[in-house]
């Protein structure tokens, strides 16, 4: 059985020691894919860590809030998550798309705005595209409704695939009113204005938190770290857990982390030691 672990700096202890002090104010912010899920080749074929519902049907309980922030649509999410209909989340919520959808296993319903019109532009022009310039093999193109993310990862040099899309990509997104997001060997096109960051710092208010937790594995990460960095100045500890081990994990997201733990394996081990603390007090 897993002891909870140490984070490595004061102010992700101080984010730890808020959330089992006082665990009914507390929030936890999870990614999906490369968090609770582990990352795979095909994204239709992710699913969430064996264990990690029954982390969090003991967690959510015991504490103010549990939400999934994915890139993914929420539905997507709430599917491939297994979310839905399971004892002890009943109040969980998926912001999907960034945080642009949202789904409330209350309700079980998602809510979202119409969708942005460039994101159909972009879907009727991408195959044409990615042919001029010579990127069609290896690459494929992921449907995601409110946005399109072109993967890297089958191209005979995935990194050199990826690095020699970033510019021109972000240059049809600008053209059509959107924004690129990388990850890891993928660049998702998709609208402005909402990133994990803004929806983190929403969600908290929202909910009224006195601490917080997030968890991420990539670059669309950093704006949640930087929202918990930002809240923790105005008086609400946090703390920043990254998903990968040492060779995995992206280093921007590793050297401003609180704890990095190994992939969704660990990211699950956290919870259920966390859970078993705040139960056990």
């Amino acid at each position: 059985m897993d002891s909870l672990p140490s984070p490595l700096t004061q102010a992700g202890r101080d984010g730890l020691d808020a959330i089992l002090g006082r665990p009914r104010g507390a929030v936890v912010v999870l990614d999906f894919d490369g968090t609770l899920a582990p990352i795979v080749a095909d994204p239709e074929q992710a699913r969430a860590h064996p264990d990690a519902l029954s982390a969090l049907s003991v967690l959510a309980p015991e504490i103010a809030s549990v939400a999934v922030l994915t890139g993914r649509p929420a539905g997507v999410a709430v599917r491939h998550g297994g979310f839905a209909g399971v004892s002890g989340l009943e109040h969980l919520v998926v912001l999907g798309h960034y945080g642009t959808e949202r789904w409330d296993a209350a309700t079980g319903k998602v809510s979202a705005p119409a969708p942005h019109p460039g994101v159909a532009a972009v879907r009727a022009e991408l195959p044409g595209f990615l042919e001029r310039f010579g990127a069609w093999q290896g690459t494929w193109i992921e449907e995601k409704g409110r946005a399109v993310a072109v993967h890297t990862r089958r191209a005979t040099d995935p990194q050199a695939a990826f690095e020699a899309l970033r510019e021109p990509l972000a240059d049809l997104a600008t053209r059509h009113g959107l924004i690129v997001e990388p990850g890891r060997l993928v660049l998702e096109l998709r609208p402005p204005g909402m990133d994990k960051g803004v929806a983190l710092e929403e969600y908290v208010r929202e909910i009224g938190a006195t601490s917080v937790l997030y968890a991420g594995d990539d670059l669309g990460d950093l704006p949640a770290f930087a929202a918990v960095e930002k809240l923790r100045q105005q008086g609400i500890p946090g703390l920043l857990v990254c998903s990968g081990n040492s060779t995995e994990a992206v280093t921007e997201l590793a050297e401003r982390a609180d704890l990095v733990v190994d992939g969704p394996a660990g990211v699950v081990r956290l919870l259920q030691a966390l859970g078993r603390t705040i139960i056990s007090r």
